[in-house]
């Protein structure tokens, strides 16, 4: 992915936006050597297949996967002389949580096309339950047990992407392969309402608190906007494809920590929308010759994008205006052999307190933990200091930042 550069893609230019000056960029950082940054592989005995979901718990303290096998996985960081603070770390290696009766958390997969079927999960904000789903019947687990608790909604249709709603942990969005999604009580086992109006299955949703709103996407690569008081739809738009034909590629959305703006991710672009007009701020589009964007996510603090592409490269963008920043290429994590298999990042989960943190579900089943070297603690060159102050900073603030870095 060598043609990756800080110039590549596509940019609506945002209103009042200062031109372009490389004098006020971060300079592009090109991660190719195991040196240059800190990584680590979490154990894993298990012999799962790829990794479909991926996810840090609130607590910043552990990391839960879903393999593509049904599988569960969940790794906890102990607090030791070298993690004082017993959160996700690159520099210690985390346990592998078994249960103790030996029952794997799986999910049921009584599914005649298990193969293709979405794996996807929502952790509840105590971290303490996961609603889960392999194609099959949906799973309640109590994380702490490490057990099912019961199953419910029986395909078909079946679910490809949950979300809890946040005042009400007993309410999800569901997903859902025929295209609708449907808002569920799980304590009263009954579903509340049922959206429509896309017209493929549902890849993604997230929740606006201060907006009162469910922002959901599919694999018809329209955006819908839905009222959380009375389940109303408010807007829908196609995204910006430029000079594209319309793909079946999983659409994700996520909320900026602003609650006002959220990230879309394509494997053709990335970009940042604007929640009330349902109006693209910014967009960025790879070359013809670089790899499809796999998936891309938010740091915690919303400043960064993490971004995995299917030639295992990641490049990690201001968020404010899709710089890219630095480059992190498949020679730095994956050994030589590995990495001419096609393995590649499916999912990628930002860490809750810690911005410089990312994880990576890889198509082997790998999970991989990343940070910047404890030398410099930021990814990426920033732009040269000029009478006490970084000159000129990023060509455009960040969407909705407050304070300094």
């Amino acid at each position: 992915m060598a043609s990756h550069n800080e110039d590549a893609g596509n940019v609506i230019p945002q209103l009042n936006e200062e031109p372009n000056d490389e004098s006020k960029m971060w300079r592009l950082t090109k991660i190719r050597d195991s040196l240059q940054c800190q990584s680590l592989k979490l154990p894993e005995n298990l012999g799962v297949t790829k990794i479909s979901s991926l996810i840090y718990t609130s607590s910043g303290n552990c990391i839960l996967a879903l393999a593509s096998n049904a599988i569960h996985l969940l790794w906890k960081w102990q607090g030791n002389e070298r993690n004082s603070r017993g959160k996700a770390t690159a520099s210690v290696s985390p346990q592998l949580c078994q249960p103790s009766s030996g029952i794997l958390m799986t999910n049921d997969v009584h599914e005649p096309n298990h193969v293709e079927a979405v794996s996807c999960f929502a952790l509840s904000k105590n971290d303490g339950y996961v609603i889960s789903t392999s194609g099959g019947r949906m799973s309640l687990f109590n994380l702490v047990a490490l057990k099912r608790l019961t199953t419910f909604m029986p395909p078909p249709p079946a679910a490809t992407y949950i979300v809890f709603l946040p005042q009400d942990n007993n309410i999800i969005a569901i997903g859902m392969d025929d295209s609708t999604i449907q808002i569920y009580h799980v304590r009263l086992g009954e579903v509340k309402s049922t959206l429509k109006g896309h017209s493929k299955r549902i890849t993604g949703l997230a929740f606006s608190r201060m907006l009162n709103v469910l922002v959901s996407s599919g694999a018809d690569s329209q955006l819908c906007v839905w009222s959380t008081v009375g389940w109303e739809m408010q807007r829908a738009k196609f995204l910006q494809l430029r000079g594209q034909s319309i793909s079946q590629s999983d659409t994700r959305v996520q909320f900026h920590q602003d609650q006002t703006h959220f990230l879309v991710v394509h494997e053709a672009q990335i970009a940042v929308y604007e929640t009330a007009k349902l109006e693209c701020l910014k967009q960025w589009v790879p070359r013809e010759s670089d790899a499809p964007i796999s998936h891309a996510t938010y740091s915690c603090d919303s400043q960064l994008i993490y971004a995995s592409f299917l030639d295992a490269t990641v490049c990690i963008f201001t968020a404010g205006n899709l710089h890219m920043q630095c480059c992190i290429y498949p020679s730095a994590y994956l050994s030589p052999g590995i990495s001419n298999l096609n393995i590649h990042p499916v999912v990628v989960a930002a860490h809750p307190e810690d911005p410089n943190q990312f994880a990576l579900g890889m198509s082997d089943g790998g999970v991989h933990v990343f940070e910047p070297l404890e030398s410099e603690g930021k990814w990426g060159v920033p732009p040269p200091v000029e009478n006490g102050f970084a000159k000129g900073g990023p060509a455009s603030p960040a969407i909705g930042a407050s304070g300094s870095d």
